[in-house]
């Protein structure tokens, strides 16, 4: 009898990862035209049960699908106006403030010298540090993603095709659960996850959005309704979008009213960010996301670097789709699972020829 060989484990752990590198890298050369398909997957799973609840009242089949179809366009076409109008502002917003940079910098060097630094360090820290970066950067962040709903009419395409095939999916999965129950058990997961995790961060940001408006208008920062969408948008970014959100209206508050008025913006969006996004959202997001820290921070650089600014935003659901479909589909992935959420795994019980096992019984 032939003995069955088994590949070294080493072998495959790197032929799975040269997998992951090329997929990604195809995926990465089509991203004008995977990023359309994801986002109109995860807006249609966002709306599902807006058709669950219309089918369950008997609603006609048109219906089932002009009406998620319409709540998302109306939500993709509102982005798109907020967006170009955002950056129309910023293309006229950042020449006006040259003149409070250059007294930022006369100040900077005022400042080094009663210090003893040498002019020339200071001037190579601010040539290093330039604030009108923080404009560009904020304004390239917003047109990476109005290039992304420039091809709006693929989109509409894709989400059409989608609400027309949702109930005919809905049913082959339920025929499936019998064949593959744990990809069905997974993708059913990874939907009601997503939305979850859609429906909480949409909530709580529009929230954190009022709040951080209403700061802005009380502290006389310029733009605050601007600012409360930028704090909305980047609720979705995961580690850094606070931070994206921050930074330019401090530094309006910084050319606007001084060091006082940059610290009080920036002490008002912590205590704000901390209360409803730290101590409140978590208790209503659950376990939803499922994934430790630090497979959230490589999620959000892997799909940004994937995907560009789309994959920023969409990085938590498309970091549960992988997971779905490669780890939570798998009988033995239970290991895996427990490594990228941070969580250990539930005991089990002890095995026949263990101490400390029940003795098997008698024949």
């Amino acid at each position: 009898m032939t003995e069955q060989r088994t590949l070294p484990r080493a072998f495959i752990v790197l032929v799975c990862t040269a997998g992951a590198v090329i997929t990604l890298a195809g995926v990465r050369e089509v991203a004008s035209i995977i990023g359309p398909l994801l986002l109109s997957l995860v807006l249609v799973i966002a709306v599902s049960p807006v058709r669950t609840r219309l089918q369950s009242r008997g609603a006609p089949h048109w219906l089932l699908i002009a009406a998620p179809l319409t709540i998302v366009l109306l939500v993709l076409l509102g982005m798109v106006a907020i967006l170009t109008v955002s950056v129309a502002q910023l293309t006229v917003l950042a020449p006006t403030y040259a003149p409070q940079f250059r007294e930022l910098v006369f100040e900077a060097q005022d400042l080094a010298a009663k210090l003893g630094i040498g002019t020339s360090q200071i001037n190579q820290a601010i040539r290093t540090f330039d604030p009108g970066r923080i404009f560009g950067l904020l304004q390239g962040f917003i047109t990476g993603l109005l290039g992304v709903f420039s091809s709006l009419v693929l989109i509409i395409v894709l989400l059409l095709a989608m609400c027309l095939d949702a109930q005919a999916f809905s049913r082959i999965l339920s025929s499936g659960a019998e064949h593959r129950p744990k990809l069905i058990d997974a993708l059913a997961d990874f939907a009601r996850n997503t939305r979850r995790y859609l429906v909480v961060s949409t909530i709580f940001g529009i929230i954190c959005s009022a709040l951080d408006i209403a700061v802005l208008w009380l502290l006389g920062v310029p733009l605050p309704l601007l600012w409360g969408v930028l704090a909305l948008i980047t609720n979705y970014i995961p580690n850094i979008g606070f931070v994206l959100g921050l930074l330019p209206p401090a530094l309006l508050g910084l050319l606007e009213g001084g060091i006082q008025a940059m610290l009080s913006v920036i002490v008002a969006y912590m205590a704000i960010n901390f209360v409803v996004q730290s101590l409140i959202q978590p208790k209503y997001l659950g376990d939803a996301v499922g994934l430790s820290t630090t497979v959230t921070f490589l999620s959000l650089i892997v799909w940004t670097f994937v995907l560009g600014p789309l994959g920023a935003l969409l990085a938590i659901p498309l970091s549960l789709l992988t997971r779905a479909l490669l780890i939570d589909s798998d009988p033995h992935g239970g290991w895996a699972a427990a490594l990228i959420s941070g969580k250990a795994p539930p005991p089990e019980g002890p095995r026949p020829g263990v101490p400390g096992a029940p003795a098997s019984p008698a024949p």
